[in-house]
């Protein structure tokens, strides 16, 4: 089941359970939010979640697209994107979580055709401040779904502040073995979709307070669904990244996590460019500009004559297209370009810098800031020019 049956399949069905398609947001939140990237599904209904009505009704479904930048130290592994699509479904003040995991699990298990015994589930086991989310643990009793009760780990908040609520998590298993342990034991249990009962709203103080309205928001990861869908061991082996596995190995030679991270961040760059997004030294430009830079180093790691005018235009516009951006692929290649040109001076700046008396021993913190504050140079490109270990 490729990407493109799986979006089918999911809006399709939850339109037959009475929910209205909504139209998925740029990266780019709206004017005003204090975060520099649509971070989730549920992020550009925030108004609506706390209490507004929404012109289409109470039961929403969409495709999201996301970025965030809290996992980009994971990117490279097996499972997690920087820029990647989020499947959600959303109950606004209308049906309770229940229900939401009764339609998820039978979407799972008859729409997809997941094996009911490769399914776990984690719930929300009460805390201090609000008891154990006892619907959510009737209902997957009730369907036979092993459960692990946690605290922590389902308890869902967009912030320190704001709406939040207890939350089921539903994994599938991944390992060559039956199945064994539990999600928080064993990480052959992936995590693909979250269901969040947002009742609260989180004060300054800690304290929580009754949202308004019920609501249901759950988040369901396409990429990742389509890797475990297709047999795949790493969401960089599904259908969407074909193009990029076939044709980046042929430009640079990268070991496999390289390979990765390269076509991860190459990837991310062309979408968030596609919204709208130049390089700078500040917001929403240093997170693409950390990005390119983070390419260039490893692409110069080991030949420096590696550059991103080798990516072909090709591959820019399959990017573009998959995500539904009108922009013109010599567009990005030339913003690709001039950053890089910027990086090679920032490089030659590092190499004199570097070969200074203080900086030729092993570097501590202070260094690193010293380095970064006062001459521009960040922390991994540091550690490239030195070697990986900053001695």
């Amino acid at each position: 089941m490729d990407t493109d049956r799986i979006v089918r399949t999911f809006t399709e069905y939850y339109q037959e359970h009475g929910h209205r398609r909504i139209t998925g947001s740029t990266l780019l939140p709206p004017p005003g939010d204090p975060v520099l990237f649509t971070t989730s599904g549920m992020h550009p209904l925030t108004p609506y979640l706390e209490g507004r009505p929404h012109p289409l009704g109470r039961r929403l479904v969409n495709v999201q697209r996301c970025l965030r930048t809290t996992d980009l130290e994971e990117v490279g592994d097996r499972t997690h994107l920087t820029v990647f699509e989020m499947l959600g479904s959303w109950s606004l003040g209308d049906y309770e979580g229940p229900q939401s995991l009764d339609w998820g699990y039978h979407l799972l298990t008859e729409g997809f055709g997941v094996d009911r015994g490769r399914l776990h589930v984690t719930v929300f086991g009460g805390d201090e401040r609000t008891g154990p989310d006892t619907g959510s643990l009737e209902l997957w009793q009730g369907l036979g779904v092993p459960v692990e009760l946690t605290v922590e780990d389902n308890w869902w908040s967009n912030g320190p502040t704001g709406p939040c609520g207890p939350d089921s998590e539903l994994f599938l298993w991944t390992g060559d073995t039956p199945p064994e342990s539990t999600p928080t034991g064993d990480d052959r249990w992936v995590e693909v979709w979250n269901h969040v009962m947002m009742r609260h709203r989180r004060l300054e103080d800690g304290s929580l307070v009754p949202l308004p309205q019920r609501n249901v928001d759950t988040g369901l990861g396409l990429e990742r669904l389509a890797t475990l869908l297709q047999g795949r061991r790493s969401v960089f082996e599904c259908d969407v990244f074909e193009p990029w596995r076939r044709t980046v190995p042929g430009l640079w030679r990268l070991d496999g996590t390289s390979l990765r991270v390269v076509c991860d961040h190459l990837r991310s760059s062309v979408v968030v460019i596609g919204d709208g997004v130049l390089p700078s030294n500040t917001g929403r430009g240093y997170v693409l500009r950390r990005l390119l830079r983070r390419v260039l180093t490893v692409l110069r790691r080991d030949d420096p004559s590696r550059g991103l005018g080798d990516l072909p235009v090709e591959l820019v516009r399959h990017t573009l297209d998959r995500f539904r951006q009108d922009v013109d692929p010599e567009l990005v290649r030339g913003v690709l370009r001039e950053e890089e040109v910027r990086f090679d001076r920032l490089l030659e700046r590092g190499r004199r810098v570097l070969s200074r008396p203080r900086y030729r021993g092993p570097l501590g913190e202070q260094d690193f800031h010293e380095l970064h504050d006062t001459h521009g140079l960040p922390r991994e490109l540091v550690l490239g020019l030195r070697g990986g270990d900053g001695r």
